[in-house]
């Protein structure tokens, strides 16, 4: 988070010139100077006092030659911040060959989309337990000013905001299980990466960046406790399960009673209804299949 007190570096324009006209005149210039030097030298070999002339063309071609310094290329998503002893001055983005007074620094940095995969963290959930996590971002430089002067090095700096964002967005869910219906880091993974985002980008505002995207990329319980875990998982399932086929069948039993009460094809008493019942259940919930006994008597024998 911003520090209290922190002078915000906001990103301006620079004041820098086209390196391509630049060029053209210093060669023109070049070329006149270096015709004058070589007059003033024949000059002087003829007996002319032309000393003074080649002294000035000599100081003009070293300033030319100084003013070539002044150089300096950018690509597409590349700027580069202008600085005159310590103070900034703006930030150039136009890309080619450009110019600024030879005196004046300059120092480039990428605006291209970065792409970061976090570390395995081991953390602690909701619950308390322990597991891994990691996750993918998707960032980019969006002020310059603030990237290169605000912070002491923006790429570190976000990269140690990832992992301080992604352990404190694991304390907030718990893995999987959790009560009341709240969302978990398995089951919502969408409203995690969403909540992640907006973390991260109030961590790393002050540094001039924009998260545009972020998703979890590992998760995944501790070593120590994923058999315990994964027996839990399983042990639910098959009650989960269990449930569903118990609800199944009693719907089926019930639908069988009204059916042979509506066609009239038996009369079953309570005590009938109810050995019929616990019979079909015993099929219909089994995990063997059902052996069939034919019954010769009745009920009350």
């Amino acid at each position: 988070m911003a520090a209290q007190g922190l002078n915000h570096t906001q990103e301006r324009r620079a004041s820098t010139s086209n390196g391509g006209l630049i060029l053209l005149l210093l060669l023109a210039a070049y070329a006149l100077l270096l015709w004058g030097l070589i007059d003033a030298i024949a000059a002087d070999e003829a007996g002319a006092d032309a000393g003074g002339r080649i002294i000035l063309y000599v100081a003009l071609l070293s300033v030319g030659a100084f003013a070539a310094i002044g150089f300096y290329t950018l690509q597409p998503n590349e700027a580069a911040a202008i600085t005159l002893f310590g103070n900034y001055k703006g930030t150039d983005r136009t890309p080619g060959l450009r110019w600024v007074i030879p005196w004046y620094g300059r120092k480039k940095i990428s605006l291209r989309v970065r792409n970061v995969t976090g570390e395995k963290l081991k953390v602690n959930d909701k619950r308390g337990n322990p597991i891994e996590i990691a996750a993918v971002v998707v960032w980019r430089v969006t002020d310059t000013g603030q990237a290169l002067f605000d912070v002491d090095d923006y790429q570190t700096f976000v990269d140690i905001q990832i992992e301080t964002a992604v352990r404190e967005i694991a304390s907030h869910f718990a893995y999987d299980h959790a009560e009341h219906e709240e969302p978990t880091l398995r089951g919502d993974a969408e409203q995690v990466s969403s909540l992640l985002r907006e973390k991260l980008q109030e961590r790393v505002a002050v540094a001039g960046v924009v998260v545009d995207e972020t998703k979890l990329s590992h998760l995944a319980y501790a070593p120590e406790i994923a058999g315990a875990m994964l027996r839990r998982q399983q042990a639910e399932a098959v009650l989960a399960a269990r449930q569903k086929i118990v609800q199944g069948a009693v719907e089926m039993v019930h639908h069988a009673l009204e059916q042979l009460s509506e066609r009239d094809l038996v009369k079953l008493d309570d005590e009938r209804r109810a050995a019929m019942v616990s019979n079909l259940l015993v099929v219909l919930c089994g995990d063997r299949d059902a052996q069939p006994i034919v019954n010769a008597g009745s009920l009350y024998q």
